[in-house]
């Protein structure tokens, strides 16, 4: 089974061969690295940038507005602040043409915590990301789902902004991407490069196949009937041991909805989700003001107020300017499995 990274270089190879993708690029992109998670290894038109987030957003849009389908990466998310007004020229563009203006790029960046990279390596931007209105967002929790939606995302006329999970990006599913062998250490040996010398390397890519994760629609990862977890990104598979494992102790049975779409996010399921069990956590690793599970929350008590047996809940990230080096600072500022488990049994047990 195909990792994450794997599986995001795989739709990019299939996005070459077959979607008209010409122009992959951004710091380290290119040969001999790959991408700091390889997740552009091989790829036969990817090529290395200046250290310019600015200039490697810049020049995907005039690609993009020039009728190309650009796939761009900022190393880390944490360095994408500083082209804020790029990404809303990006998310702007066709809104103000009415429609004339095509701007059919992805943009994509490791985010999130989980690998111990401290202050300026542990950043998430979801929240950012959702006020980017204009720019899709998607963050996947699989490798199956981030195969889908990088050639969703890709055929997209829009811009889509396609955050992967720092932690999650060497994690392994549990289904197979259409074409790929299905012994990892076959696929190992055909699309990652040997240590040392990889000058004379090339891939022997596998025949992948065409398939789309629609963006905008949420995915039960877990089936539930007395409470729904909403969550994304790296704290999906931590809400689905959860719920597993609360199953299997007769604790309660616990609905997680992932999202894998920020903007479009999938309103449909998640009403259907908490019309179902009446109570509801929303669950993600951005700091606690102006979260966009607040959103969610708010929304909820809009308009489902008198479908929920408890109030709903939030756990998130705390608010602090950054995350501490240290395992116990990192742990202490975003949710861990130990928190989730908490949380949910206290939704379960609270009286309705």
């Amino acid at each position: 089974m195909a990792n994450m990274a794997q599986a995001i270089r795989l739709a990019l190879h299939y996005g070459e061969e077959n979607l008209g993708v010409r122009e992959i690029f951004g710091e380290d992109v290119g040969a001999p690295l790959g991408g700091v998670f390889t997740a552009t290894q091989g790829l036969k038109t990817a090529w290395n940038s200046p250290l310019d987030e600015r200039g490697i957003i810049g020049a995907a849009l005039g690609l993009a507005w020039a009728g190309f389908r650009p796939v761009a990466e900022v190393q880390f998310v944490d360095y994408i602040f500083n082209a804020i007004d790029m990404l809303k020229l990006c998310g702007n563009a066709t809104w103000m043409s009415g429609g004339r203006y095509k701007t059919p790029m992805v943009l994509m960046t490791p985010t999130g915590s989980g690998i111990h990279g401290s202050i300026y390596h542990s950043h998430s931007f979801d929240s950012v990301a959702t006020k980017l209105h204009g720019m899709k967002v998607v963050c996947p929790s699989t490798p199956l789902d981030a195969y889908g939606l990088m050639i969703s995302a890709i055929k997209d006329d829009n811009p889509v902004l396609f955050l992967e999970p720092k932690a999650l990006l060497r994690s392994r599913g549990a289904e197979l991407i259409p074409g790929e062998p299905a012994d990892d250490k076959e696929l190992h040996a055909m699309i990652d490069a040997p240590l040392g010398d990889r000058s004379k390397w090339k891939p022997r890519w596998p025949d992948v196949q065409e398939y789309e994760v629609p963006i905008g629609q949420a995915r039960v990862a877990h089936e539930g009937t007395d409470a729904t977890v909403v969550t994304h990104g790296r704290l999906a598979p931590i809400a689905r041991e959860v719920a597993g494992e609360l199953s299997q102790q007769g604790a309660g049975s616990v609905e997680v909805l992932d999202l894998r779409s920020l903007v479009p996010y999938d309103w449909e399921a998640i009403k259907a989700s908490i019309k179902k069990t009446g109570r509801v956590l929303f669950l993600n690793e951005e700091t606690e003001i102006t979260n966009f599970g607040e959103h969610l929350l708010r929304r909820t008590v809009d308009e489902l107020f008198y479908e929920l047996k408890v109030r709903p809940r939030l756990l998130c990230g705390k608010a602090t300017p950054g995350i501490g080096l240290s395992p116990n600072l990192e742990h202490f500022t975003v949710p861990q499995k130990a928190d989730v488990d908490r949380v949910v049994r206290d939704l379960l047990a609270e009286p309705a």
